[in-house]
């Protein structure tokens, strides 16, 4: 498992839980809800992972506010076309790069730019 866990705060979890499973293809492992406020749950894209919870009265005090991250994946264009068929809101379209990654980016419903690409650091 990776050391680094990007970690997002929603002002409704299970909706944006709901929206990363349909629009960007994690798989929900597991969710922490008590009084209707879902303080932590964890979703899987391949082997990575990322935390979510809902940022409301009685959760955690973690900073909120948009985030961008980079996710690589290994067919960018069926990725993007599966993010419109749900209907992310695409922020940068489908490009080839000069250094080699075919990428876009949407954001999710708290305003986080997602950003998905074959670039892979080297």
């Amino acid at each position: 498992m990776s050391s680094i866990i990007p970690t997002f705060r929603y002002p409704d979890a299970r909706a944006a839980i709901d929206f990363l499973v349909s629009a960007f293809g994690f798989t929900e492992h597991a969710a922490h809800e008590s009084d209707g406020v879902i303080g932590h749950a964890e979703l899987r894209l391949g082997d990575d992972w990322i935390m979510v919870g809902d940022d409301r009265a009685g959760s955690h005090d973690y900073p909120k506010g948009p985030s961008t991250i980079y996710v690589i994946v290994d067919d960018p264009d069926a990725h993007h076309a599966r993010a419109v068929a749900a209907g992310a809101e695409i922020t940068a379209e489908l490009t080839d790069r000069d250094y080699g990654s075919r990428e876009y980016a949407a954001k999710d419903p708290a305003g986080n730019v997602w950003s998905f690409g074959t670039y892979r650091p080297s």
